[in-house]
């Protein structure tokens, strides 16, 4: 008989052990997912799970948003002009604010309906699209009063991508092995 010891007899494990659960078969794609979108995930897709109300919401709160940045630049000009630095700089403050604004308006409104190439300088931009962050707001403001931002781009992607999936699904039909060789012209 082995030599056990009766703290070792009287331990017990408290529940049983379980076999290995198997692992799940892999699933089979079930087709191409949409791509979600900031705010709105896949709620785009059906217009459901309050889609119509996140519009609502990310439309007023990027006009709210917007507008409170406008009010602190407007306090920021009257700092300025309280510190009489004098009209070339206050000048210069309000037309890089203008030209910055316009830019991220354009930048952001060309980024609804088109992707932007892997070469270009969006990165250099980026700074200036900070600066002109109330243009990004208002182009923002104005899509979801459309649809979300963005959700004409990701549709005619995501239907082309389930195009090519059918059309590649429907063309794997049979055995393979069972076909016959081509022949050698």
């Amino acid at each position: 008989m082995a030599d056990v010891s009766d703290d070792q007899r009287d331990q017990t494990p408290a529940e049983p052990a379980q076999a290995p659960a198997e692992a799940p078969a892999p699933a089979v794609a079930a087709g191409p997912e949409p791509e979600p979108i900031r705010f709105f995930g896949t709620t785009w897709l059906n217009h459901d799970g309050g889609y119509g109300l996140r519009r609502a919401a990310v439309a007023a709160g990027s006009l709210v948003t917007a507008v409170a940045a406008a009010v602190l630049l407007r306090l920021s000009y009257e700092g300025l002009e309280l510190g009489n630095v004098g009209p070339f700089l206050s000048i210069s403050v309000v037309v890089l604010f203008a030209i910055s604004s316009s830019i991220a308006f354009a930048k952001t409104w060309e980024s609804f309906s088109r992707r932007p190439a892997p070469s270009s300088d969006e990165a250099a931009l980026k700074g200036l699209k900070a600066i002109g962050f109330i243009g990004s707001l208002i182009a923002y403001f104005l899509r979801c009063l459309v649809e979300a931002p963005g959700e004409k781009l990701r549709r005619a992607e995501y239907e082309r991508a389930v195009a090519d999936f059918a059309r590649r699904r429907s063309s794997r039909t049979g055995n393979p092995a069972a076909r016959r060789p081509k022949r050698k012209k």
